[in-house]
């Protein structure tokens, strides 16, 4: 069996007597055990479920509260079998990285911080395919993305002691593996409130960007925005995802893919802005996709609409 630990501690206010409401620490746990499940299900199955009971080739336990703040350890012990069996000491600790990474993305990708799925996950995929390294079904960015989707309410409920009862003030998120622990993330009242509230801004604005990933099955999808420094998840409104829309938007992955700093890997659209309660950009709704930035620079055709608002 394969263990990665994963601690939730809860400080500040009660939470330093070692007490929290009891309703709210209900919640948190219940949160915090399904995110889990969906996350390890996922790595070790390359699928999504949305019910925790359905978590196949793991276990999550839970361990009694430690001293100090108020802290829970949970244990996800998988068993490996089948085609995926791993059988040595190097492969065992390529899937304790992989669910570590993936939980680690999920939950700050959830509270708004980016992190770079290449770089991460990715990156570790790559170096276990190129030792040929048996491991569970490489999963996608796509993929983690509509994870992030499943586990946010769940993610949401992990505040419920910061923001209802108010029993804590911050709780802090880490994991343990061969020894080597690693602190994942904080939530607080600020956390809370980007996950909590989404506004969507009435009118819809003009941008451009690189497509860095896109599903073509759900029309879903993230570009880099400049101003943002960082990529945004998208979706394609019901009325841009005619041919021409949708092929400016794969073209654009792909010639990015190709070089980062091309100026035809650029697209130009007009979306609507999904902010947290801070204005910080959550999602984009595109409404319309133009004629390719490239083109423009070159004086073709000038701006025109491919797709009806």
């Amino acid at each position: 069996m394969i263990s990665v630990k994963f601690a939730l501690s809860f400080e500040g206010n009660e939470a330093d007597d070692n007490q929290l409401d009891f309703y709210d620490a209900a919640d948190a746990l219940t949160g915090f055990q399904r995110s889990l499940a969906l996350t390890t299900h996922l790595v070790l199955n390359g699928e999504i479920i949305v019910q925790a009971p359905a978590l196949k080739g793991a276990r999550i336990f839970i361990k009694s509260p430690e001293q100090g703040s108020w802290k829970v350890v949970t244990t996800v012990g998988m068993i490996m079998a089948g085609a995926h069996q791993l059988g040595t000491a190097p492969r065992d600790t390529v899937i304790g990285h992989l669910v570590t990474s993936a939980y680690d993305y999920v939950i700050n990708e959830t509270l708004g911080f980016h992190v770079d799925f290449d770089k991460t996950l990715g990156q570790q995929y790559e170096d276990a395919q190129r030792h040929r390294r048996a491991i569970a079904p490489k999963i996608t960015q796509s993929q983690v993305d509509a994870l992030i989707e499943k586990c946010e309410s769940s993610i949401k409920e992990m505040h419920r002691p910061i923001y209802a009862s108010k029993t804590a003030t911050t709780a802090n998120l880490s994991s343990t593996y061969r020894r080597a622990t690693k602190r994942l993330a904080e939530m607080d009242a600020d956390t809370f409130d980007y996950v909590n509230l989404t506004t969507q801004v009435e009118q819809p604005v003009e941008n451009s960007g690189r497509v860095s990933s896109y599903n073509i099955n759900t029309f879903k999808g993230r570009v880099y925005l400049h101003d943002e420094h960082r990529p945004i998840p998208f979706d394609l409104a019901e009325g841009c995802r005619d041919p021409l829309s949708v092929q400016a938007v794969t073209q654009s992955l792909q010639r990015n893919a190709r070089d980062r700093f091309s100026p035809d890997g650029e697209i130009q659209f007009s979306a609507f802005r999904f902010e947290s309660s801070t204005g910080r950009l959550k999602r984009l709704l595109i409404t319309r996709v133009f004629r390719p930035v490239a083109m423009q620079m070159q004086g073709i055709g000038g701006v025109h609409s491919i797709a009806a608002q």
